[in-house]
């Protein structure tokens, strides 16, 4: 009986433990083991859920800004630009940094003479973030500003580098502001100095003399003012030298100032927005970006991957289309069907967007798992409907 007692006193045995822990052992490793799967996929899942809201939100702005190219720039969506030897850019800002792949980009020529297109395409001029693909793309979008109604102000040339607006007694044509019951004209149009909405250093105006257009950049503060009728009078200064190269001197073709020598000095003018999407690949990850005209670019997204674009053009003169030409007009377009060669931006009928990609964070080393990527693309395409095309149906 002693013995029996002693036995059961003396606890497990050797064997007996070593089974245990080894037992024990798996068991817990099976529960860590869920458990980092479990998280794995919850990091995994919230990522993923991030990656596709920026994507929503950066294609959402990039596809209505390329719906709306061309809008209110009139049939055709062409407009000559001060042809000199020194020819207008974008991508510049008023610190006169250019952002495109470190420089600046020249508007498209006809010949000698270049113009603003609703659409200016931009194949390859993007940084190359990828050796086995090669560069991106850049896309610019033109649309006049519906917002702000400086349409409904005459403007005056005071100058070769200032323009005074003034506000008429009575709604003239040109005027776009909504005339509404309980805010009628001229109440509804917003002072050319409005803190929200009105003309900064770096905006684009496109004026209209007497049916003559040109294009000039504003470069500094408006100063307002009375006019001997007692109106109040906004005097806004186009200097030359601006950023964009808009503002020239007055012996250059279809400057502002050219149009001071003359005797069209009054019409109205409009707000452009020159937007140009491109990739930045200054800092990592690279952003995409987005430029307004000569103001700073601001990023729409972090972790762009790639950005490369298509266009669908069609030639009235010979009813023909060329279909997914890369390199829209040039002689090496390289089409999916036809030939763009020759043809110019306001011919082109859709957009397509081949490939916009974006590039999550990096995942880390979490729990000690190996670090990876998410990636999601987007391939669409977008009618500009304010460019000039035409649509031929065959039976």
């Amino acid at each position: 009986m002693g013995n029996r007692l002693k036995r059961r006193a003396a606890g497990f045995s050797l064997l007996e433990m070593t089974v245990a822990l080894g037992l024990g052992t798996i068991v817990l490793a099976a529960a860590v083991q869920m458990y980092t799967q479990s998280v794995s996929a919850t990091w995994t899942v919230s990522q993923r859920a991030e990656l596709q809201q920026d994507f929503r939100a950066a294609s959402n702005i990039l596809t209505r800004d390329l719906s709306l190219a061309g809008a209110g720039l009139g049939q055709g969506a062409e407009i000559q630009l001060p042809t000199s030897s020194t020819y207008p850019v974008y991508g510049c800002d008023q610190t006169s940094t250019c952002y495109i792949t470190g420089g600046s980009v020249q508007y498209p020529k006809q010949g000698t003479t270049p113009y603003l297109y609703g659409l200016v395409t931009g194949y390859d001029l993007g940084p190359t973030l990828s050796t086995s693909v090669g560069a991106t793309d850049i896309i610019t979008v033109v649309y006049t500003d519906s917002t702000f109604y400086l349409n409904c102000y005459g403007a005056a040339i005071a100058s070769a580098t200032s323009v005074t607006f003034t506000l008429p007694t009575t709604e003239n044509s040109n005027c776009t502001a909504p005339n509404t019951t309980t805010n009628p004209y001229p109440g509804s149009v917003q002072n050319v100095n409005d803190a929200a909405v009105g003309l900064t250093a770096g905006d684009l105006i496109l004026f209209s003399f007497s049916g003559t257009q040109v294009v000039a950049e504003v470069t500094g503060a408006t100063v307002t003012g009375t006019n001997g009728s007692g109106q109040t009078t906004y005097t806004v200064p186009f200097a030359a030298s601006d950023p964009l190269k808009m503002n020239q001197g007055t012996t250059v073709t279809a400057s502002l100032a050219k149009q001071s020598t003359g005797s069209a000095l009054s019409g109205y003018g409009v707000r452009l927005l020159v937007i140009t999407y491109y990739i930045d690949n200054t800092t990592t990850p690279p952003r995409l970006m987005r430029q307004v005209s000569g103001h700073s670019p601001i990023p729409i997204v972090e972790g762009a991957a790639y950005m490369k674009f298509s266009y669908d053009l069609y030639n009235s003169s010979t009813n023909s289309a060329a279909v997914s030409c890369v390199n829209p007009g040039a002689g090496s377009d390289v089409c999916t069907s036809g030939s763009s060669s020759g043809l110019l931006p306001n011919q082109i009928t859709k957009v397509n967007v081949l490939n916009m990609a974006m590039m999550s964070t990096l995942k880390g080393s979490l729990f000690g798992l190996a670090s990876g990527y998410q990636t999601i693309d987007l391939s669409t395409s977008v009618c500009p409907r304010n460019l000039t095309y035409v649509n031929n149906f065959n039976n």
